[in-house]
């Protein structure tokens, strides 16, 4: 189904995203490793949304990347 995303976003991609930006050690590239993973998790939520089928555990990987995603943001900002 097309979801109207002009770029897909597969289970491996995101979650090479959220890893680069949990283990990026340069604090200057940081928050740009988080907003790219965000935005790949986003947009993979909003894929599984209309995807036929049972994603229940990649859409609680999702969610826990995306509680990471914010406390790594907070870290950040303390």
């Amino acid at each position: 189904m097309n979801t109207g995303s002009a770029k897909s976003v597969d289970s491996a991609a995101w979650r090479k995203l959220y890893t680069t930006a949990l283990f990026e050690v340069d604090r200057t590239s940081r928050p740009d490793r988080i907003a790219h993973a965000e935005q790949a998790v986003a947009l993979r939520v909003r894929e599984l949304f209309h995807a036929a089928g049972d994603h229940i555990e990649e859409g609680e990987a999702l969610d826990d990347a995306m509680y990471g995603l914010n406390a790594l943001r907070n870290t950040e900002a303390a």
